[in-house]
């Protein structure tokens, strides 16, 4: 799969938030601050997974339509990915 600038900026601006959170920890703020941000980065990483794993899956509904295949599988594997990221 390839994966486009829009999931790497996506995982990039994950990347700061947590690199914020360390700062916020190393400063001692405020524990309700703290795990706003930190809900904030799992928010953000949880949307990021349901993108790759649908587009994924777009990807390979199609090929399996194509060559005139059963997409049922498929699916099956991308919605066990998205209650095992849970």
């Amino acid at each position: 799969m390839e994966y486009n600038d829009k999931m790497k900026n996506r995982v990039k601006r994950v990347e700061g938030q947590v690199k914020a959170i360390l700062r916020m920890m190393e400063e001692g703020k405020d524990c309700r601050d703290l795990v706003v941000q930190m809900s904030a980065a799992r928010n953000a990483l949880d949307r990021t997974i349901g993108l790759v794993v649908s587009t994924n899956l777009e990807h390979c509904v199609r090929e399996q339509i194509e060559k005139g295949e059963n997409t049922e599988a498929l699916i099956q594997e991308a919605v066990n990915l998205l209650v095992k990221s849970r």
